[in-house]
């Protein structure tokens, strides 16, 4: 049983990875896919995890996958689509591209999402909002969808009305002294950096190399 059954996570994982020149969720990292690593991550937390992203590209990873309701918009989109097919109130939502997150932290963010009122439980570092490794509320769907509606692509420029409580460095570093645990793997430097740190598929810690 999971340690959250109220909780769903999701996995979005449909960007095009132009940075790096592959798709990132499939590279390689101690010795699985990065997404089968991400879903190892979350599926001892969370009642269930769903990637969002083309089936298609994820079919042989043994995951549930839904694409995205309207391909091309971007994170916000994926989030929005999670947001309507949740079955759970409380969501954690995550890209699929932060090798470096570790479960001590993930289950202190959902413990302090289970104990708030507020929409959303932001994470910020020292390159601002971390919208991609942060719990939603299912009722923002509604002003979500309504952002895309009206244009919007950035998802912090879909938080209007909403309620939003911050996450700062002092609480967070309490779990990552080197402030790594938000990077991205975007380019060939950072998948080598990865590659170095991450030493076991079964581990959620990074190395200390």
């Amino acid at each position: 049983m999971p340690l959250h059954s109220e909780i769903s996570g999701f996995i979005l994982a449909g960007g095009a990875s132009s940075r790096l020149g592959r798709n990132k969720a499939l590279v390689e990292l101690g010795g699985q896919p990065m997404l089968r690593r991400m879903a190892g991550l979350l599926d001892p937390l969370v009642a269930r995890v769903v990637v969002i992203g083309p089936p298609e590209e994820y079919a042989g990873l043994g995951l549930r996958v839904i694409p995205d309701d309207e391909p091309g918009l971007g994170p916000l989109g994926g989030i929005a689509t999670a947001m309507r097919v949740s079955e759970q109130s409380c969501n954690l939502i995550v890209g699929c591209d932060l090798p470096f997150l570790t479960s001590e932290w993930l289950e202190h963010l959902i413990g302090r999402a289970l104990g708030s009122q507020v929409d959303i439980l932001l994470p910020v570092s020292e390159a601002g909002a971390e919208p991609l490794c942060a719990m939603y509320h299912r009722r923002c769907r509604e002003a979500f969808r309504a952002a895309l509606d009206r244009g919007v692509r950035k998802v912090t420029g879909a938080f209007a009305g909403l309620a939003v409580e911050e996450i700062i460095a002092d609480e967070w570093k309490a779990f990552d002294s080197k402030g790594t645990l938000f990077k991205n793997m975007n380019t060939p430097a950072d998948y080598e950096e990865a590659r170095r740190r991450i030493v076991s598929p079964a581990s959620s810690r990074p190395s200390s190399a």
